[in-house]
C-alpha cells in the first residue's frame, strides 16, 4: 500500500473498527456492582453519602434535610495504551496483522473498568469511605453516632469473599467516568516520530477512577466461606440501620467471589442439600458472581 494521507485515514477507520468490536464484545461483570456517575471536572465530592432517605410522617411542617459535610471525594486516574504500527508493514501490505491487537485493545479498554472495581472491593478492608473508616470495618459508627456497627468478620488472613445487596439505586462502589476510552492517532506524514522511527503509533486513553458508596450494603469476610460465616454475614446485612437508626431494609442478593472459591459457593448456595444430607435452607439465597481480578 502506498503512503499517503488518504490510506492512513482508511488504516485509522479499519483499526477503530477492530477496537469497537472488541470492546463492544469483552464480558463483563463490575456494572451490578457500580453506581456510574459522571465527572465534570479532575474530582468529584461526595457530600450525600450517608444521608437518611426514609420517610417521615408529615406532622406540622416539613423538615428539610441539607447535604451532610462528609469530606469524601473521588479523583480521577488517566490511562492508556499504545501501538505502533511500522511504516514498512503498511508498504508490504502487512497492515492487516495489526486488526487483531486492536481488537484486544478494545477488549482490555472493556475490562479495565473491572479490574479497577473489584481491586477497589478487595481493598475495601484497608481503604476509606465516607465515614472515614476502612469500608469494610468493624467499628463504624452507630446510627446517630452511638455505638459501632460491623460489615466485616473479626477474622483476618484468608481469601476475602463479599457479600452484597445490588438491588438498590446506589450500589455499594461508584464508577466515575470524566472521560470514556477512546482511540487516537498519530499518523500525520510529517510528524517527527514517523521521519525518524518510519513508524504510525495509535492508543487508547480514558480518564476514571473507582469510590465507595453505602458500606451498610456491602459485607466484606476474610473468614472461611462457611454456613456459619455466610450466616454471620447475612445478619448483619439485615440489621443495617441508617445514620438515623431509620432500618434500611437491607437484603443480600449477590455473593462475589473468587475463581478459588467457587467451589465453597456453589456447595454453600446451590446444592440442594448438604454434605450431611440435609436439606440446604441457603439454596438460592444470593447469586454468585465470579471475578478472577479477586486475591485468591
Amino acid at each position: 500500500m502506498i503512503i499517503s494521507s488518504g490510506n492512513l485515514q482508511t488504516l485509522f477507520v479499519g483499526y477503530q473498527a477492530a477496537f469497537e468490536s472488541g470492546f463492544g464484545q469483552a464480558p463483563t461483570t463490575h456494572e451490578a456492582l457500580v453506581t456510574r456517575a459522571t465527572s465534570s471536572t479532575d474530582e468529584e465530592e461526595y457530600g450525600w453519602l450517608g444521608d437518611a432517605e426514609d420517610l417521615r410522617e408529615w406532622v406540622g411542617e416539613r423538615v428539610l434535610t441539607g447535604l451532610k459535610q462528609h469530606a469524601y471525594s473521588i479523583r480521577n486516574r488517566k490511562f492508556e495504551r499504545t501501538i505502533s504500527v511500522k511504516a514498512d508493514h503498511i508498504r508490504d501490505d502487512r497492515y492487516g496483522i495489526y486488526g487483531m491487537r486492536f481488537r484486544a485493545l478494545g477488549d482490555a479498554a472493556a475490562r479495565h473498568p473491572c479490574q479497577l472495581v473489584y481491586d477497589a472491593l478487595q481493598k475495601g478492608f484497608s481503604e476509606l469511605c465516607y465515614d472515614g473508616q476502612n469500608f469494610f470495618d468493624t467499628d463504624h459508627a452507630g446510627p446517630n453516632g452511638i455505638g459501632t456497627v460491623s460489615n466485616t468478620s473479626s477474622e483476618a488472613g484468608g481469601t476475602p469473599w463479599f457479600l452484597l445487596d445490588l438491588s438498590r439505586p446506589i450500589k455499594p462502589l461508584i464508577l466515575q467516568t470524566r472521560e470514556s476510552y477512546s482511540m487516537q492517532r498519530m499518523d500525520a506524514m510529517h510528524d517527527e516520530h514517523a521521519f525518524m522511527l518510519d513508524e504510525y503509533r495509535y492508543g487508547v486513553r480514558g480518564r476514571c477512577n473507582v469510590g465507595y458508596a453505602l458500606w451498610q450494603i456491602a459485607y466484606g469476610s476474610r473468614a472461611t466461606l462457611d454456613v456459619d460465616h455466610y450466616v454471620e454475614a447475612r445478619t448483619a446485612l439485615l440489621q443495617m440501620q441508617g445514620d438515623t437508626g431509620a432500618e434500611m431494609g437491607v437484603m443480600p442478593t449477590h455473593l462475589v467471589i473468587p475463581p478459588s472459591l467457587e467451589s465453597k459457593a456453589r456447595e454453600l448456595i446451590k446444592a440442594e442439600r448438604q454434605s450431611n444430607g440435609a436439606t440446604n435452607v441457603w439454596m438460592d439465597s444470593a447469586e454468585i458472581i465470579i471475578s478472577p481480578w479477586l486475591p485468591r
